[in-house]
């Protein structure tokens, strides 16, 4: 049988593509060794812990590890000076840290960045939410701020961000008063919507310390490291959503002007701790009990009735967005997953819509619980009240004989015993644990 040549190179391609391995042991080490100079050069200054130790980097495709250690259940085989193995399917992939085969380890995606100073922020990032359990600070809860997809939300937040931009880059009385406004505009901020205080306290130090500290360790100068924290804040601002993504950019501002201010300011960092009141402790500021009048006034110097008229006109665009999703999510029939103390979710930051009242929908992420592994790929509901998650939520199956389970941009690999059962709506599903109830 004779074969087009061409087609022959194709199908030799695609075999040599197959066999090659999905991460480059030798890229991986350079990458491991770049973390732990990182690392050593901050010697511990940050956080009085080495932001280097157990690591792994992870292809989401093939789900293979390269890891800089071996792991005590022997998961990982030696290769070089390296590990490596393939991630069980019930363990989620993300930037992010996590527990596996008896280890804490800090986990980035592959391939990594291209650009050497993106990938050294993103891994020291990653290794601060590693070491960040054993920090007085602690993790925080990590949910997202659901007001900031409010008009007002998005509006005040965005001028605190210009008022901390021109504080990072001014000195003396010009920047006192620049942080000043910033400070009256959170103030405002948070006592116009309950709840937003807490809600930012918490992410600000769980996201906002982890991008100050991969910021800090990478940056070669204090100015390399201001052009960071500005970027972030420009980047961020740019985004469709800010419930989630905003501490990345209030998280390096506050503390790099904090460091100028009040160089000891993390040896007291506790869980408590809210950088809004910290700055103003650093600059010796006391803020007006009604800040509504004050914060008129000065969100004219940073363009805010542009932003208020541009901010207006987009936010039609996202109720109709909301609308949709919980059109999909709430109002249609869902399936309905529970969360327990094993649940293990990730998400991408970026693509975070709450729903009042119900929780946030997700573009695209993974969910791990005793029931199985789910994999959403156009966006799943994380149900959460009082600050914890209680739930996940998916469209329902129309085919519920598919294994695995399959709905409208998702898949549902399910553990054995866990079958399907009718939820408390006509059309939802939930999920149940006895091996002898037929299958519906």
């Amino acid at each position: 049988m004779k074969i087009h040549a061409q087609l022959l190179l194709a199908l030799l391609t695609a075999i040599s593509h197959a066999e090659a391995p999905a991460i480059d042991i030798t890229q991986a080490q350079r990458a491991f060794d770049e973390a732990k100079a990182l690392s050593l050069r901050d010697g511990g200054k940050l956080w009085g812990l080495p932001l280097y130790g157990p690591m792994l980097f992870v292809d989401p495709q093939s789900r293979r590890v390269v890891a800089n250690q071996s792991d005590p259940q022997g998961f990982l085989q030696k290769e070089g000076g390296l590990y490596t193995g393939i991630l069980p399917k019930d363990v989620g992939i993300a930037n992010t840290a996590q527990a596996w085969s008896g280890i804490r380890w800090t986990m980035v995606m592959w391939p990594l960045p291209g650009n050497g100073e993106s990938r050294g922020l993103l891994m020291m990032h990653e290794c601060f939410h590693r070491i960040q359990p054993e920090l007085p600070s602690g993790a925080g809860n990590g949910l997202p701020a659901d007001h900031l997809a409010t008009l007002e939300g998005r509006i005040w937040m965005q001028l605190e961000w210009r008022a901390l931009g021109e504080a990072l880059l001014t000195r003396g009385p010009k920047q006192v008063e620049a942080v000043r406004d910033a400070l009256i505009f959170r103030a405002l901020r948070q006592k116009l919507i309950p709840g937003a205080a807490a809600s930012e306290q918490s992410l600000e130090l769980n996201e906002g310390l982890a991008e100050y500290t991969g910021i800090l360790a990478h940056a070669y100068s204090p100015s390399q490291a201001k052009a960071d924290a500005l970027a972030d804040l420009r980047k961020t601002a740019s985004q469709d959503s800010f419930a989630r993504s905003f501490a990345y950019a209030s998280g390096p501002s506050y503390g790099l002007l904090l460091d100028e201010r009040s160089p000891g300011w993390r040896k007291h960092l506790g869980s408590a701790s809210d950088l809004g009141d910290l700055l103003a402790k650093a600059f010796s500021l006391r803020l007006p009990q009604d800040p509504g009048k004050e914060a008129d006034l000065r969100a004219a110097r940073y363009g805010g009735t542009l932003l208020r008229s541009d901010e207006t006109r987009n936010e039609s665009g996202r109720a109709q967005r909301r609308s949709r999703l919980r059109a999909l999510f709430v109002e249609g029939p869902i399936l309905q997953l529970s969360a327990s103390m094993h649940s293990n979710y990730t998400y991408n930051p970026n693509g975070a819509e709450p729903l009042e009242g119900l929780g946030t929908v997700f573009a695209e992420g993974t969910v791990s619980d005793e029931w199985g592994k789910l994999e959403a790929f156009d966006g799943y509901l994380v149900l959460s009240a009082s600050g914890k998650v209680t739930g996940f939520g998916v469209p329902a199956p129309s085919d519920l004989t598919l294994r695995p389970l399959k709905g409208q941009g998702w898949s549902l690999a399910l553990n054995p015993g866990w079958t399907l059962r009718p939820g408390p709506r006509k059309g939802d599903w939930v999920l149940s644990l006895d091996s002898r109830e037929h299958e519906h």
